[in-house]
C-alpha cells in the first residue's frame, strides 16, 4: 500500500543518523540542502497519504452509518410484521398472519445482512483509524526533524562563514607578516641617515671655506696696520 510505503520511508529518515552522514560529506552545507529536501518531499506525500486515508475512512465510516440505519430501519419492520401477525392470529385471520410472519422474516434477514455490512465496515473502520494514527505521529515526528535541520542547516551555514571570514583574516596577517613593512622602512631611514650625513658634511665643509675667507680678510687688515705704522715711524 501507498501508505506503508510512506511510512517506510518516514521510518528510514527519522532512524538516519543526521551527524554521521554530515560527517561523511564532502560539502556538509549541501549534504543538509538535500536532506531538507528530501524531508520536506516526503512531508508532501505523507500528508498525501493521511488525506487520502482520512478521506477513505469517512466515506466507511458513512457506509458503516447507512448499513447501521438500514439494520435499525429493518429491525423495525420487523417488528411491525411480526406485531401485525400477531394481531391476525390473535383475530383468527391465520392466512394473513402467516404472510406477515413471512414478512418479518424477510426483513429480519435483512437486518441480519446490514448488520454483517456494520462488522465488516467497523472492522475496516479500526484498521484504517489505527493506519490513520500512525501516518500522523510519522508525520509530526517528520515536521520536528525537518525544523531541526533546517536549525542545523542554518547554524551550520553562519559558523561556516565565521570559519571562511576567519580564516581570511588570518591568511592576511599571515601574509603581512612574510611581507614585513618594516624591512622596508629600515632601509629608507638608512638611506635619510646617509643624506643627512651627507649634509652636515657639506655645512661643515661650507663653514670651513668662510672661516677661510674671514682669516684671509683678517691678514690683509694686519698687513695695513702695519704698513701704517712703518709710515708714522719714518714721518718722525
Amino acid at each position: 500500500m501507498a501508505q506503508t510505503t510512506i511510512l517506510g520511508r518516514v521510518g528510514q529518515l527519522l532512524r538516519a543518523n543526521i551527524n554521521a552522514m554530515l560527517d561523511g560529506a564532502e560539502d556538509p552545507e549541501k549534504m543538509l540542502d538535500q536532506l531538507v529536501r528530501d524531508f520536506t518531499n516526503n512531508m508532501s506525500d505523507a500528508e498525501d497519504a493521511v488525506a487520502q486515508t482520512i478521506g477513505n475512512l469517512r466515506m466507511v465510516q458513512d457506509d458503516c452509518k447507512e448499513a447501521q440505519d438500514a439494520a435499525t430501519d429493518w429491525g423495525g419492520k420487523a417488528a411491525a410484521a411480526s406485531k401485525k401477525a400477531d394481531e391476525l392470529r390473535a383475530a383468527g385471520n391465520t392466512s394473513d398472519a402467516d404472510r406477515f410472519d413471512s414478512l418479518a422474516k424477510l426483513a429480519l434477514g435483512r437486518q441480519i445482512s446490514f448488520e454483517a455490512q456494520v462488522k465488516t465496515f467497523q472492522t475496516q473502520i479500526d484498521q484504517q483509524s489505527v493506519l490513520v494514527d500512525q501516518l500522523k505521529d510519522g508525520l509530526n515526528k517528520m515536521r520536528i526533524r525537518r525544523d531541526e535541520l533546517v536549525q542545523k542547516r542554518d547554524e551550520l551555514v553562519a559558523r561556516a562563514k565565521m570559519a571562511k571570514a576567519q580564516t581570511q583574516v588570518q591568511t592576511t596577517l599571515k601574509n603581512a607578516s612574510v611581507m614585513d613593512p618594516t624591512s622596508e622602512l629600515s632601509h629608507y631611514e638608512d638611506k635619510v641617515r646617509h643624506q643627512e650625513a651627507m649634509a652636515r658634511g657639506m655645512a661643515e665643509v661650507n663653514a670651513d671655506s668662510i672661516d677661510e675667507q674671514f682669516a684671509s680678510l683678517q691678514g690683509d687688515e694686519d698687513s695695513v696696520e702695519v704698513d701704517a705704522r712703518l709710515a708714522a715711524l719714518k714721518a718722525k
